[in-house]
Protein backbone atom coordinates (compact mmCIF):
# COMPACT_ATOMS: atom_id res chain seq x y z
CA UNK A 1 0.00 0.00 0.00
CA UNK A 2 1.05 3.31 -0.86
CA UNK A 3 0.54 6.68 0.77
CA UNK A 4 -2.01 9.15 -0.23
CA UNK A 5 -0.73 12.61 -0.20
CA UNK A 6 -3.02 15.65 0.88
CA UNK A 7 -3.14 18.81 -1.35
CA UNK A 8 -1.62 21.51 0.96
CA UNK A 9 -1.32 24.51 -0.91
CA UNK A 10 -0.99 26.50 -4.34
CA UNK A 11 1.81 28.38 -5.32
CA UNK A 12 1.01 31.60 -7.82
CA UNK A 13 3.98 34.22 -9.46
CA UNK A 14 3.03 37.64 -9.91
CA UNK A 15 3.72 41.30 -10.67
CA UNK A 16 0.79 42.12 -8.83
CA UNK A 17 2.04 40.93 -5.19
CA UNK A 18 -0.05 43.40 -2.80
CA UNK A 19 -3.14 43.36 -5.32
CA UNK A 20 -3.13 39.45 -5.29
CA UNK A 21 -2.36 39.25 -1.72
CA UNK A 22 -5.42 41.54 -0.68
CA UNK A 23 -7.63 39.80 -3.12
CA UNK A 24 -7.24 36.24 -1.80
CA UNK A 25 -7.25 37.24 1.23
CA UNK A 26 -10.37 38.85 0.59
CA UNK A 27 -12.12 36.25 -0.90
CA UNK A 28 -11.03 33.42 0.79
CA UNK A 29 -11.32 35.38 4.25
CA UNK A 30 -7.90 34.49 4.85
CA UNK A 31 -4.82 36.14 6.33
CA UNK A 32 -0.93 36.56 6.05
CA UNK A 33 0.86 34.15 8.12
CA UNK A 34 4.37 35.25 6.71
CA UNK A 35 5.25 37.92 3.83
CA UNK A 36 8.92 38.79 3.13
CA UNK A 37 11.45 38.55 0.42
CA UNK A 38 9.10 38.36 -2.42
CA UNK A 39 6.79 35.86 -0.67
CA UNK A 40 3.81 35.29 0.92
CA UNK A 41 1.65 32.98 2.65
CA UNK A 42 -1.88 32.83 2.78
CA UNK A 43 -4.10 30.56 5.39
CA UNK A 44 -7.90 30.26 5.84
CA UNK A 45 -7.58 27.21 7.75
CA UNK A 46 -5.62 24.44 9.75
CA UNK A 47 -2.78 24.58 7.41
CA UNK A 48 0.18 26.47 8.29
CA UNK A 49 -0.57 27.85 4.16
CA UNK A 50 -2.89 26.98 1.68
CA UNK A 51 -1.72 30.16 -0.93
CA UNK A 52 0.91 31.26 -1.23
CA UNK A 53 2.21 34.27 -3.73
CA UNK A 54 6.00 35.09 -5.16
CA UNK A 55 6.73 38.20 -6.53
CA UNK A 56 8.36 38.81 -9.52
CA UNK A 57 11.53 40.78 -9.88
CA UNK A 58 10.42 41.60 -13.30
CA UNK A 59 7.13 43.07 -14.54
CA UNK A 60 5.24 39.58 -15.99
CA UNK A 61 3.07 38.73 -19.44
CA UNK A 62 -0.99 39.37 -18.50
CA UNK A 63 -2.15 35.94 -18.23
CA UNK A 64 -2.60 34.28 -21.42
CA UNK A 65 -6.07 32.17 -21.70
CA UNK A 66 -4.90 30.87 -24.83
CA UNK A 67 -2.06 29.00 -23.00
CA UNK A 68 -1.67 25.75 -21.54
CA UNK A 69 -1.38 25.69 -17.69
CA UNK A 70 -3.54 25.94 -14.70
CA UNK A 71 -7.07 26.66 -15.26
CA UNK A 72 -8.26 27.31 -11.79
CA UNK A 73 -8.08 25.67 -8.09
CA UNK A 74 -11.41 25.42 -6.02
CA UNK A 75 -12.64 25.90 -2.75
CA UNK A 76 -15.38 23.79 -1.16
CA UNK A 77 -18.06 25.52 1.25
CA UNK A 78 -20.35 23.16 3.79
CA UNK A 79 -23.88 24.64 2.94
CA UNK A 80 -25.25 26.76 -0.52
CA UNK A 81 -25.96 29.51 2.68
CA UNK A 82 -22.18 29.13 3.20
CA UNK A 83 -22.24 30.05 -0.59
CA UNK A 84 -24.53 32.60 -0.95
CA UNK A 85 -23.21 34.79 2.04
CA UNK A 86 -19.59 34.62 0.60
CA UNK A 87 -21.11 35.66 -2.80
CA UNK A 88 -23.24 38.45 -1.05
CA UNK A 89 -19.56 39.86 1.17
CA UNK A 90 -17.89 39.92 -2.27
CA UNK A 91 -20.32 41.40 -4.11
CA UNK A 92 -20.58 44.08 -1.29
CA UNK A 93 -16.76 44.77 -1.99
CA UNK A 94 -16.83 44.96 -5.45
CA UNK A 95 -15.90 41.41 -6.39
CA UNK A 96 -18.27 39.72 -8.45
CA UNK A 97 -17.94 35.85 -10.54
CA UNK A 98 -16.96 36.20 -14.05
CA UNK A 99 -19.78 33.16 -13.95
CA UNK A 100 -21.86 30.97 -11.61
CA UNK A 101 -22.02 27.43 -12.90
CA UNK A 102 -24.56 25.08 -12.30
CA UNK A 103 -22.59 21.90 -12.87
CA UNK A 104 -25.06 19.09 -11.22
CA UNK A 105 -22.07 17.35 -9.12
CA UNK A 106 -21.19 20.96 -7.83
CA UNK A 107 -22.76 24.54 -7.61
CA UNK A 108 -19.81 27.07 -8.39
CA UNK A 109 -18.92 30.50 -8.65
CA UNK A 110 -15.93 31.49 -10.85
CA UNK A 111 -14.07 34.54 -10.21
CA UNK A 112 -10.90 35.88 -11.69
CA UNK A 113 -7.94 37.10 -9.44
CA UNK A 114 -6.35 40.58 -10.64
CA UNK A 115 -3.73 38.36 -12.92
CA UNK A 116 -6.63 36.51 -14.58
CA UNK A 117 -6.33 33.11 -12.76
CA UNK A 118 -10.01 31.75 -11.99
CA UNK A 119 -10.84 30.67 -8.18
CA UNK A 120 -13.97 28.36 -8.08
CA UNK A 121 -16.36 28.45 -4.51
CA UNK A 122 -18.43 25.64 -4.65
CA UNK A 123 -20.73 23.46 -2.93
CA UNK A 124 -20.84 19.74 -3.18
CA UNK A 125 -24.54 18.77 -4.33
CA UNK A 126 -24.21 14.75 -3.67
CA UNK A 127 -23.37 14.16 0.41
CA UNK A 128 -21.20 10.66 -1.12
CA UNK A 129 -18.31 10.43 -3.79
CA UNK A 130 -20.38 7.87 -4.97
CA UNK A 131 -24.15 9.71 -5.94
CA UNK A 132 -21.16 12.34 -7.13
CA UNK A 133 -19.68 9.71 -9.44
CA UNK A 134 -22.91 8.04 -10.23
CA UNK A 135 -24.16 11.45 -11.38
CA UNK A 136 -21.60 12.16 -13.49
CA UNK A 137 -22.07 8.94 -15.15
CA UNK A 138 -25.42 9.73 -15.69
CA UNK A 139 -27.16 10.99 -19.22
CA UNK A 140 -27.14 14.96 -18.11
CA UNK A 141 -23.69 15.33 -16.84
CA UNK A 142 -22.85 13.11 -19.97
CA UNK A 143 -24.72 15.39 -22.45
CA UNK A 144 -23.37 18.70 -20.71
CA UNK A 145 -20.63 18.55 -18.18
CA UNK A 146 -19.73 21.69 -18.15
CA UNK A 147 -22.86 22.61 -16.74
CA UNK A 148 -25.31 25.99 -16.82
CA UNK A 149 -25.13 29.28 -15.80
CA UNK A 150 -27.60 30.59 -13.26
CA UNK A 151 -28.23 34.07 -11.03
CA UNK A 152 -27.17 33.75 -7.70
CA UNK A 153 -29.76 36.53 -6.13
CA UNK A 154 -32.40 34.35 -7.98
CA UNK A 155 -30.98 31.12 -6.25
CA UNK A 156 -30.92 32.97 -3.05
CA UNK A 157 -34.50 34.22 -3.50
CA UNK A 158 -35.51 30.60 -4.26
CA UNK A 159 -34.09 29.78 -0.95
CA UNK A 160 -35.83 32.47 1.03
CA UNK A 161 -38.57 31.41 -0.28
CA UNK A 162 -38.47 27.96 1.20
CA UNK A 163 -37.39 25.94 -2.40
CA UNK A 164 -35.66 23.12 -1.39
CA UNK A 165 -31.73 22.62 -2.05
CA UNK A 166 -31.81 19.77 -3.74
CA UNK A 167 -34.34 21.02 -6.72
CA UNK A 168 -32.27 24.95 -6.54
CA UNK A 169 -29.07 23.06 -7.45
CA UNK A 170 -30.21 21.58 -10.52
CA UNK A 171 -29.62 21.87 -14.38
CA UNK A 172 -33.15 22.10 -14.94
CA UNK A 173 -33.66 24.93 -12.22
CA UNK A 174 -30.51 27.07 -13.44
CA UNK A 175 -32.27 26.86 -17.21
CA UNK A 176 -36.13 27.45 -15.74
CA UNK A 177 -34.90 30.34 -14.04
CA UNK A 178 -31.95 31.93 -16.37
CA UNK A 179 -33.14 30.56 -19.49
CA UNK A 180 -31.04 33.34 -21.55
CA UNK A 181 -27.83 33.30 -20.13
CA UNK A 182 -24.55 33.00 -22.33
CA UNK A 183 -23.11 29.54 -22.39
CA UNK A 184 -20.65 29.54 -19.48
CA UNK A 185 -17.60 27.85 -21.43
CA UNK A 186 -16.70 30.79 -23.15
CA UNK A 187 -16.63 32.94 -19.59
CA UNK A 188 -14.19 29.85 -18.54
CA UNK A 189 -12.00 30.09 -21.54
CA UNK A 190 -11.40 33.84 -22.04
Amino acid sequence: MTATPKFAHVVLQTSRFEEMRDWYCTVLDAHVVYEGHGLCFITFDEEHHRVALLGAPVQLEPRNPGASGMHHTAYTFDTLDDLLDRYDSLKERGIEPKVPIQHGVTTSLYYQDPDGNFVELQIDNFTTPDEATAYMNGPEYGNNPVGVSFVPELMREALVNGTPISQITTHSWALQTSPDLPDPMAALTS
